[in-house]
Order: C-alpha cells, then structure tokens, then sequence
C-alpha cells in the first residue's frame, strides 16, 4: 500500500514537471494571441489586395485584350507585345544568371578554402542583394546601354536583371548545398569518385529542391521588376517581326506597361494588367511550391 502511494505521488510530481502539467501563465496566452492576430492581419491584407485587384481588372481582362497588339494603324489594344516582352527580358535573364549563380555557389561552397576572400564574396553577394533596383537601372543603362552601344534594348534590360538576381540565385545554392549531409560527399569520394562526378550526380540532385525555388522566385523579381527595366529595356509594345533580332530593340514589360498606363490616367487598363501579373506571380509561387515538394518526396523515397 505504501509502495502504491509513494508511486502515484511519483508519477503526479513528474505530470506537474513535464511540460502538459506546467502552468499556463497569462503571458505565453497574450503572446499567443498577438501571434495568431499578425498571421489574420497579413492573410486579411493579402485577400484584401488581391479581391480588390480582382475586381477591378476581371471587368477589362478578355480574350482581345491578352491576344492583340496596341495599333494605332489596325485600330487595336491590348497587351500581347508587353507579354512576349516580358518572356524574352525572363529567358534571356535566366540563360546568362543560372548557370553563372549555380557555378559561383558550387566554388564557394566545395572548392573554395573558407577565409577572408569567401567572406568578402558573400559579404559583396548580400551587398547586392540590398541595392535598391534603381540603381542598378541607372548603372545598366550608362554601362550597358551608352559604353557597350547596347542602348534601351531587351539585351540590355536582360543584363541588367542579371547582375539583379544573380546574388538571389547564388545564395539560394549555397544553403541548398549546405543542406545536403557531407556522408554523401565522403561516401562518393570513398568509393573512388571524382570530386566533380560527386558534385554532378549526388550533390547537385540532392540540392535540387532548394535551387528550383531560387530561380523560380528569381523569375518572380524578374516579371515584377519595374525600374531598372524602365531605364534599359524601354517602352516599345510592339510585335517581334524577328526572333533574334527583337532582343536588340525596346521592349516594354507588363510592369513597365501598367506603369505607362497610370500615367495616362487609364485605370481600367491597368488593372487589367495587374490583375494578369498577379495571376502569373501566384503561379509561380505554386509552382515553386510543387517543385519543392515534388522533390522533396523523390528525395525521401
């Protein structure tokens, strides 16, 4: 009997120790309740934009305004030429900063001896991540654009965003890289492997989760970029007559488009815009949220 009660007064001292038998204290609960306040408050913001985005450009958004051409000729409006544009300123963009970004990354974070020239890369890296986007438009336009004879030009829109979203890329690679455990590196390169073939076939599959969302939230910056591109790219809205040599003339994005609109006071016109780049802004987001967890569960089985 004396053995029971000294076993169930053990058992209720460890219930009051551990913690679902602790107190709960008016500050955990008023922490809590401003926690969850902030989530509702950005989730509340965030539908507040976009239903008021919706609303206004649904109305404007048909079929002949997403499939024609501005034409003062033909009598036409719409967006399709800024559509094209922006294609050609997200492709050419990404050709030149993935693998630049993807490479940096591999060398910082395999071959290069950590020191002060590693801490000074990624210290640049970050500088450049927080230089405000005007900055770069005027850089890219005198550099780019005058010394190179590039002038306003897709190309040179193009090499601007480069310079942009390259430290995004590069510093999404590295934690990436950083995730995957170094049993996989020691394990490739105790079997005999080459360190190159290591990183080609198990570190890179391995990281892949992490550098697709990088370049695709870098295609994200890329379709909402407006003031360097405005600086390099121009305004033209009009159709390529040739493929290769479009990228030397101006093109103006959608963001540069809607900015063009509110300027003329069309507000009609640019919430149809808006509305069309916040439906491809979402998509990418879902898609990089698919990417990830498509990857995620390729990894784990």
């Amino acid at each position: 009997m004396t053995n029971d009660i000294a076993v169930r007064v053990h058992k209720d001292s460890v219930v009051q120790d551990s913690i679902y038998g602790k107190r709960v204290r008016g500050l955990d609960v008023f922490l809590t309740v401003i926690i969850y306040t902030c989530a509702g408050f950005s989730i509340l913001l965030l539908a507040g934009i976009m239903g008021y985005v919706f609303v206004g450009g649904i109305p404007h958004v048909t079929w002949a305004f997403l499939s024609t051409a501005s034409s003062a000729t033909k009598g036409t409006f719409g967006i399709l030429g800024n559509i094209i544009n922006t294609l050609y300123i997200v492709i050419i963009t990404l050709l030149i900063a993935t693998p630049l970004g993807i490479g940096s990354a591999v060398y910082l974070n395999e071959y290069a001896k950590p020191g002060r020239v590693v801490r000074m890369i990624e210290f640049t890296t970050e500088t450049l991540s927080g230089i405000p986007s005007i900055i770069f438009g005027l850089f890219g336009m005198v550099f780019f654009g005058n010394v190179l004879g590039l002038g306003y030009s897709i190309l040179t829109g193009a090499l601007t965003l480069t310079i942009m979203i390259l430290p995004l890329i590069t510093r999404t690679t590295q934690e990436a890289l950083k995730t995957v455990p170094d049993s996989y590196r020691h394990g490739a390169l105790g079997i005999g492997a080459t360190k190159w073939y290591m990183i080609r076939t198990i570190l890179l599959p391995s990281a892949m989760p992490g550098i697709l969302t990088g370049v695709i939230l870098a295609i994200g910056r890329i379709v909402g970029e407006s003031a360097a591109l405005l600086f390099t790219a121009g305004s033209g809205y009009y159709l390529p007559k040739n493929l290769l040599s479009k990228i030397f003339e101006s093109g103006g994005t959608l963001t540069i488009q809607l900015y063009l609109f509110m300027q003329k006071a069309k507000y009609n016109e640019a919430f149809g815009v808006a509305l069309v780049l916040l439906v491809i802004v979402l998509g990418i987001n879902g898609l990089a949220k698919y990417m990830s967890h498509r990857f995620n569960v390729e990894a784990g089985a």
